[in-house]
């Protein structure tokens, strides 16, 4: 048990950003009243109406109410472009812009963790009971509980009564249900549950709503705990660095914070722990204002180094996509559908009265897990389908029918990193993912799209005389597609790895297996920059089971 708080700015848990996995940890301490907890969110409340309904993604990716606008450097990878890398910027972070996809990934994720760290408790079967530990899955709604084969249950996979609500999608498309029946006709299985430890086969998403509305973990872990005289939530709040202390076993000790609030800077101290959730990309950020990391870049900014940490910052893995659109011919698309005021007026009186349709959409409906090659052991790329076309995220949908077949390599060997390009907090850091940077990932750019093709060109498809509009047809050769990946790829906002976690020996891992910085005390980082490597899938759900062990590691000692 942290020491009591003995003043208003003094507190047993500091929680430095309230998205996906903050707004839980800060959820889970403060249930003790025993423990004053502050949650520091840099972003506005979540009250920005475009958040809460599905389809909202498009006006918060993009916009600085919700993100924090940051663009990658240019990437050689991607042909010298540079992209634009959403971050939510409000309560419950990203889970406030994202896809509203749950997904855990694969069982050897979990497991190739428990390795890399030596800790058991990162592996499948333990990492299965956080997961469960705070879903509620609409399958088990009123006592159901389907049988799954195998002498099993769904109850023996997921959870029900917890505060994240899982849902299936409100809407289909007939070109989606075509798209799926071509799948198997390539040869890959349907499913209808991804998320039992082996994600492969062709279905429709699950996603994070509750009738029809966006459902982030503000509303999911703050709304709980609101009334809690023990938490203490301040938003437009933003980090400047943490501050230290020599502890009294002659280590340094993170002590606090220092934040800038309403114009002012306020001194924050936890007595207890810091725990760093600020993402994949401000965490490290942070880090390295405060003095933790390469010691050559902090010293070229001026920034005394606290502790030399090499890696901090380093090891960013993202997931890219690379978008093929096909036009299509004797089908509706949201295309069509949302091309006139009254296609509009339709869709938007179908969401007020039923809260479906179009408007209740995750940017993604329909999806597959598959290998790149059969030699491979394990599915290693993921299909996002949508029933729409565009240039750009932001941009309008093209004037045409079209679907947009995104493909992405799971496990991409490519790495990247996250450094501070100025002393001065209120700047962006520099974000150079090196996407295609290997062999592997350029010759698995090109393996996609020729799948893609394969796809396409099964007979269930044929009835909307699909014409490939990107890449090109002309493009045949795999140096072509590869080189052209470059050109129509872009992020699908899963940064992670940039802080990862690893055994104590490991020098290359900045946190311990628990999660604890090494080399200093009363600092624990808790957010998707803690993998060592990434999860084959959508990376939300997975730091929802970070956040949940580590509450349970915190409040315990461990």
């Amino acid at each position: 048990m942290a020491a009591k708080a003995q003043n208003p700015d003094q507190f047993d848990y500091v929680v430095v950003g309230a998205g996906s996995a903050g707004c839980l940890v800060a959820n889970r301490l403060s249930a003790d009243p025993k423990n004053r907890v502050l949650l520091l969110e840099a972003g506005k409340a979540d009250t920005y109406p475009w958040i809460h309904i599905p389809v909202g993604y498009l006006y918060c990716i993009g916009n600085p109410r919700t993100d924090w606008m940051y663009k990658t450097q240019p990437d050689k990878g991607l042909n010298g472009r540079s992209l634009l890398y959403p971050r939510g910027k409000a309560l419950g972070g990203c889970s406030s812009i994202n896809g509203m996809i749950y997904m855990r990934g694969q069982a050897r994720d979990y497991d190739n963790w428990a390795q890399l760290t030596g800790e058991d408790a990162w592996s499948w079967e333990s990492s299965l009971n956080d997961f469960k530990a705070h879903e509620d899955h609409y399958r088990l709604d009123d006592g159901a509980d389907p049988v799954t084969g195998n002498n099993s249950r769904f109850s023996d996979m997921h959870g029900h009564g917890g505060e994240w609500r899982v849902e299936s999608q409100r809407l289909r498309w007939d070109v989606l249900d075509s798209f799926a029946d071509a799948a198997v006709q390539a040869g890959i299985d349907k499913t209808d549950d991804f998320n039992s430890g082996d994600n492969a086969g062709v279905g429709y998403f699950d996603v994070n709503q509750r009738s029809g509305w966006r459902w982030n973990t503000s509303k999911a872990f703050l709304r709980p705990a609101k009334s809690r005289p023990n938490l203490v939530v301040w938003t437009e709040a933003q980090v400047q660095k943490l501050t230290f202390e020599q502890g009294a076993d002659g280590q340094q000790r993170c002590s606090g914070a220092v934040v800038s609030r309403a114009g002012e800077t306020v001194t924050v101290a936890a007595t207890g722990e810091v725990i760093l959730s600020a993402g994949a990309v401000n965490s490290p950020q942070i880090l390295q204002l405060s003095g933790i990391g390469p010691a050559g870049l902090l010293n070229s900014h001026g920034i005394d180094v606290v502790l030399d940490a090499p890696s901090v910052g380093e090891n960013l893995q993202d997931h890219l996509q690379i978008r093929a659109v096909f036009k299509v011919k004797g089908t509706k698309t949201l295309n069509t559908l949302a091309n006139s005021l009254f296609g509009k007026a339709k869709i938007g009186l179908e969401y007020m009265l039923k809260r479906s349709g179009p408007m209740s959409m995750s940017p993604s409906q329909l999806g597959a897990f598959t290998r790149s090659d059969p030699g491979r052991a394990h599915a290693n790329l993921e299909y996002h389908v949508q029933p729409l076309s565009l240039e750009a995220f932001g941009e309008d949908l093209h004037d045409f029918p079209a679907m947009t077949v995104s493909v992405c390599n799971l496990n991409p060997t490519s790495r990247g990193n996250i450094r501070i390009g100025s002393p001065d907090f209120r700047e962006p850091p520099l974000i150079s993912p090196n996407y295609l940077d290997t062999d592997e990932d350029r010759k698995i750019a090109a393996n996609s799209l020729w799948q893609v093709r394969e796809i396409m060109a099964q007979p269930a498809m044929q009835a909307y005389e699909p014409e490939e509009f990107k890449p090109g047809v002309q493009y045949q050769s795999d140096d072509e597609l590869a080189r052209l990946a470059g050109d129509i790829a872009s992020t699908i906002f899963h940064p992670t790895g940039t802080i990862k976690m690893g055994r104590p020996d490991d020098p290359s891992a900045v946190l311990d297996p628990h999660l604890r910085l090494k080399g200093i005390t009363g600092l624990r980082v808790v957010d998707a920059s803690v993998m060592p490597e990434i999860t084959s899938g959508n990376t939300n759900a997975p730091t929802l089971m970070i956040a949940e062990k580590a509450a349970g590691w915190i409040l315990s000692g461990e």
